[in-house]
């Protein structure tokens, strides 16, 4: 089946729209003011060696011990184990995940590759979000795995939330109709996203993006297409404008779409989630203001407001050191340049098992939730150098594909 994608993909059609190399916002886009929650206080950076590396589980009771994919046993999640001293552990020896409830990982593709193919046809991912939306290739996904969520997105530019957002909606659906609704694309892409990371930080703002989201879904779901909406960068929107978003939601609600939700966070995917915050700031208990503030914006906004029911899909996720302000380098980005961070704070000498470790952590806690459907690990194979370090199938991310293909098999959808 892979060397008969291979072969669709050497003979594919040139493309319907042209979608030249663009900057793919992982996180919060260039031109935000800020990379935190605009209510969040301003404080001094804590230093590495003393956030503690895992969090209670979100029930608040211990969970019963995972063995691990190294034969060095994780962090306990007892929110007390500091990262420590540089430890000088040698790499450990890969022992198989235990299986255990469905997985809700997934992958986000920017391209063909083989390799995320392979995974996608052992491990079955909740989700796939793919750029490349050849018709072929989405068949072949789901060919592989037919239990995997896919959502398409085109290359677009920042969504102008100044001026009035119906001409904006319908132009997208303009765009988008024609690819999406020829034949084999409309069979095997689930639904579509729009403009990537909408900067939605004002009352304005928010409603434009509603009524542009709410316009799309309308003319999207009466062409039988399903669609993504918000798709907001990691720490935004800010809590309080959620009730301006009711008209998404409300069309969601009606044609069988999805809230969409990016969460990151560095130097590891637990900073400034639970006991993990800079000093001076409160715990957070289950919940964070970067990876678990989906569950803010449910408890606080979303079941109050009679949207609690509304799936969930995180369509990124992973470390991402553009989100500032955090501990570490300055000029450190995806999770390969943490590397040296992890080691020197006394993580294991065992990179992709370390970061195994926090995507499951992560994981685990969308397993309790049952609103959220899939998140897509940002990403799997890139051309673009300038995503090299987020790569978890880069040759220096070692067996991490293996790893994660491995604990998907153990975790099989439901």
């Amino acid at each position: 089946m892979i060397g008969f994608l291979a072969f669709i993909q050497a003979c594919r059609l040139a493309r319907l729209v042209d979608r030249p190399a663009a900057r793919l916002s992982t996180s919060i886009p260039t031109e935000t003011p800020t990379g935190l929650p605009t209510f969040t206080p301003t404080h001094t950076v804590t230093p590495l060696s003393a956030i503690p590396t895992d969090l209670p589980t979100a029930t608040g009771t211990p969970t019963p011990e995972v063995v691990q994919s190294t034969a060095t046993p994780a962090v306990s999640g007892s929110g007390d184990s500091p990262l420590g001293t540089p430890t000088n552990t040698p790499t450990p020896s890969p022992t198989p995940y235990p299986p255990g409830p469905p997985s809700k990982l997934g992958l986000f593709l920017t391209k063909f590759e083989p390799r995320a193919l392979e995974i996608i046809e052992r491990g079955k991912p909740a989700l796939v979000k793919t750029l490349e939306i050849d018709g072929g290739f989405a068949r072949g996904i789901k060919e592989l795995s037919p239990t995997t969520l896919v959502v398409g997105r085109i290359i677009l530019g920042q969504l102008n939330l100044d001026i009035d957002p119906i001409p904006l909606a319908h132009e997208y659906v303009n765009t988008i109709l024609p690819l999406a609704t020829e034949p084999t694309r409309m069979a095997y892409i689930d639904a579509w996203e729009a403009h990537n990371e909408p900067v939605a930080d004002t009352p304005d703002k928010m409603r434009r993006l509603a009524d542009f989201e709410a316009e799309r879904t309308r003319l999207l779901g009466e062409n039988g297409l399903r669609s993504v909406v918000g798709n907001f960068a990691s720490g935004h929107p800010p809590l309080e404008l959620w009730p301006l978003f009711e008209p998404a939601l409300a069309a969601i609600r009606q044609y069988n779409g999805y809230l969409g939700l990016h969460e990151y966070s560095a130097p590891i995917m637990q900073y400034r989630s639970g006991a993990l915050q800079p000093p001076g700031d409160p715990p957070q208990g289950d919940e964070g203001w970067l990876t678990l503030r989906y569950r803010k914006a449910y408890r606080q906004q979303l079941i109050p407001m009679g949207y609690g029911d509304i799936p969930t899909l995180i369509t990124e996720c992973g470390v991402d050191g553009l989100i500032k302000p955090r501990p570490g380098p300055e000029d450190t980005e995806g999770w390969l340049d943490f590397v040296g961070t992890w080691l020197d704070n006394g993580l294991r000498d065992d990179p992709p098992g370390v970061y195994m470790d926090k995507l499951i952590w992560y994981d685990e806690n969308l397993q309790q939730d049952d609103y959220t459907k899939g998140a897509a690990i940002f990403l799997a194979g890139t051309a673009d150098p300038r995503w090299n370090s987020y790569d978890i199938l880069r040759p220096e991310a070692g067996r991490l594909g293996d790893l994660l293909a491995q604990y998907l098999e153990v975790h099989p959808p439901a």
